[in-house]
């Protein structure tokens, strides 16, 4: 059996600097042995831990879709980690452990209408969702719905992929920012004003949420008058990430670890546990 707690070498291919303010971008990682590549099997919504030597490590939810060839991570730089990855350049050598956590149910989705809803940095490990559901079984699924926002254009994830999907006839793009900007032809309004706007229907719908916890605490009332049931909300706790295997403990809630059980729950699951913050 794999140890959880080695991880893979892998190199750095390509970085591309997604945000106007530079403070987001994703590092493109390709395995350095064919065996690491067949046995990292995932799934969109699961995680990885990143190491880099002498700095530690830190979870980041996969972006890739297992459908491209390398592994794909968008990183905010917030701390020692992070700042450091965003100083690396192409071909140098990182650890990765995982994938770790669960996907989104995909099975459950088959025959379904989908409804993305997702602000700002949030949208990584739905974007592989996205990409995973177009390269390998589009027709599998009902109507797919996407709502991203963020606060103006320039803190948009994924651009050039985003103009493309704005293309597809089988793939309804809806892009907001929460006030209007110069050249903006989008929507303007935050995330729940738009959705309820929108009003996607329910029935035989599901509807996928992460985001900022403020965005998710006015999303989910929207959804609940939209007429979703609490069994067909999803969302992903990936924030919660430490150690990635529940060992450590930090990610508990209530009996419950993120890292083993989830991230992904839904949002009836979430309402049967302890409240926390």
């Amino acid at each position: 059996m794999k140890n959880p707690m080695l991880p893979i070498l892998m190199r750095l291919d390509k970085i591309t600097t997604e945000t106007t303010d530079q403070n987001i971008k994703t590092f493109e990682l390709a395995f350095t042995r064919d065996e690491d590549r067949k046995a990292f099997s995932y799934l969109p919504g699961q995680f990885a831990e990143v190491s880099l030597f002498g700095k530690g490590e830190a979870p980041f939810g996969i972006a890739s879709s297992p459908s491209e060839p390398n592994l794909k991570f968008s990183v905010n730089k917030t701390g020692v980690v992070t700042l450091t990855m965003h100083q690396l350049e192409p071909g140098e050598i990182v650890g990765v452990r995982g994938p770790l956590g669960s996907s989104y149910p995909l099975e459950t989705l088959k025959g379904k209408d989908i409804v993305i809803i997702t602000g700002g940095f949030a949208f990584t490990t739905l974007r592989a969702l996205v990409k995973y559901i177009l390269d390998t079984g589009r027709d599998n699924y009902g109507k797919i719905t996407l709502l991203y926002g963020a606060r103006n254009p320039g803190l948009l994830l994924y651009k050039d992929e985003l103009r493309e999907w704005a293309t597809r006839s089988d793939l309804n793009l809806v892009l907001t920012i929460d006030a209007p900007s110069p050249g903006w032809t989008g929507k303007v309004g935050l995330l729940p004003n738009v959705l309820k706007e929108l009003a996607p229907g329910a029935r035989d719908a599901y509807a996928l949420v992460c985001g900022p916890p403020i965005m998710i605490r006015f999303t989910l009332p929207v959804l609940k008058d939209l007429g979703f049931d609490p069994d067909h909300v999803i969302l992903s706790l990936e924030k919660r990430m430490k150690c990635g295997v529940g060992m450590c403990g930090h990610c508990n809630i209530g009996p419950e670890l993120v890292c083993r059980d989830g991230p992904v729950f839904t949002l009836a699951q979430l309402e049967s546990l302890p409240n926390e913050e």
